[in-house]
C-alpha cells in the first residue's frame, strides 16, 4: 500500500516539476523579450496606415491567423470609443510589454482607459428627502376628522412637498449638465490618450523574437521608416539560439523569410514589386501541389499572403 501511494505520489510529480521548470525558464525568457523590444521600440516615432480606436482595448492582431484583424470588432471599438490617431498620422511608441501570449504596442500613451483614467461618465446626485415636518403632516392628514383643520394640514405639506419636488428638479437639472460635461471630457481625453496594439500568438509568444518580426507583424498597420528603423536595420539583441537554417515548413507563416519560403515552396513562378508608403512591396507566386500561394515580402520578410486553389 505504501509502495502504491508513493508511485502515485511520483507520477504528480514529474509533471509539476515538469511545469515549474518550464515556468522558469519561460519568465526569464519572457523579460528577456521585453527589454530587447522595448529597448529598439520604444521613444521611436511610427506613422500609421490605419485609424486607431481611442482605447486600451486597442487592435488585436492574431498572429498566423488567416485574418489577422476582426474588422467587425475594429469597427465597433472606433464606433464606441472615437478615433484617437488618424491613419496618417505619426506618434511615439510608449511601451512595449511581453506576457504570455501577448505583446503589448502602445502608441501615445497607449489608450485611454489605463490604470488611473477615469472612464465612468455618470455623477451621482444627493436628492432631498422628506423632512421629519413632510412626514408628520402625512400622519396628520391622514388622522384628523375635522375636514377645516385637514385642509389646513394638507396645504402646509402640499407647500412643502412642492418646494422639496423643486429643489430636487434643481439637483436633477444640475447633475444632467455635469453628466454631459464629463462625457465630454472622457471624450476628448480618448482622443489625445493614444491606442495600442495587441499582438495575440496561439501558445506563447517565440522566445527570442527579433524586432522585425513584431515590423512584420504590423507591417499592413504601421510604417516605421519614421523611426530611423526598418527592417534591415533591426538586429538580434537577444542571446537565444538560432532556429534551424530551414524547418521543414508546410505552409507558409507570417514572419518567415524569403530563403525559407523559396527552401519550402520552391522557386517563385512570378516576381513583381511595388510601393506602399516608404515601403517596396515585393511578392512572389509560389505553386505547390494544387495550390496557388501569393507572398507579400517587406525586405525579406512575409507580412501577409494568401492561398488558392490551381
Amino acid at each position: 500500500m505504501f509502495e502504491t501511494a508513493r508511485l502515485s505520489m511520483a507520477r504528480w510529480l514529474v509533471p509539476a516539476c515538469a511545469v515549474l521548470m518550464l515556468t522558469a525558464i519561460a519568465a526569464p525568457a519572457a523579460a528577456q523579450n521585453e527589454d530587447a523590444l522595448r529597448a529598439f521600440f520604444e521613444g521611436k516615432r511610427v506613422t500609421l496606415k490605419i485609424d486607431m480606436p481611442g482605447t486600451s482595448d486597442g487592435i488585436d492582431v492574431r498572429i498566423d491567423a488567416a485574418r489577422p484583424v476582426d474588422f467587425k470588432q475594429y469597427g465597433e471599438r472606433i464606433k464606441s470609443y472615437g478615433t484617437s490617431i488618424r491613419a496618417g498620422d505619426s506618434t511615439v511608441v510608449t511601451l512595449v510589454k511581453v506576457k504570455k501570449d501577448l505583446i503589448e504596442f502602445q502608441l501615445g500613451g497607449g489608450g485611454f482607459g489605463t490604470f488611473g483614467d477615469d472612464t465612468s461618465t455618470s455623477v451621482s446626485a444627493r436628492f432631498v428627502e422628506k423632512s421629519d415636518r413632510e412626514k408628520e403632516l402625512e400622519r396628520k392628514v391622514k388622522e384628523e376628522t375635522d375636514s377645516h383643520r385637514r385642509h389646513e394640514l394638507q396645504d402646509e405639506l402640499d407647500s412643502l412637498r412642492n418646494r422639496r419636488e423643486r429643489e430636487n428638479r434643481r439637483i436633477e437639472a444640475e447633475r444632467v449638465v455635469a453628466e454631459q460635461q464629463k462625457r465630454e471630457r472622457v471624450a476628448e481625453e480618448r482622443l489625445r490618450g493614444g491606442s495600442r496594439f495587441n499582438l495575440r500568438y496561439a501558445d506563447v509568444v517565440p522566445a527570442g523574437l527579433r524586432p522585425e518580426g513584431v515590423m512584420a507583424a504590423l507591417a499592413e498597420y504601421v510604417d516605421f521608416s519614421n523611426a530611423g528603423a526598418d527592417v534591415r536595420e533591426a538586429r538580434p539583441t537577444i542571446d537565444a539560439p538560432p532556429p534551424p537554417p530551414f524547418a521543414d515548413v508546410v505552409a507558409p507563416r507570417k514572419g518567415m523569410t524569403r530563403a525559407e519560403a523559396e527552401h519550402a515552396f520552391g522557386r517563385p513562378v512570378d516576381t513583381s514589386d511595388r510601393r506602399e508608403g516608404s515601403m517596396v512591396v515585393t511578392t512572389l507566386v509560389f505553386v505547390k501541389g494544387d495550390q496557388r500561394i501569393s507572398a507579400d515580402f517587406v525586405d525579406g520578410i512575409l507580412i501577409r499572403y494568401s492561398i488558392t486553389s490551381r
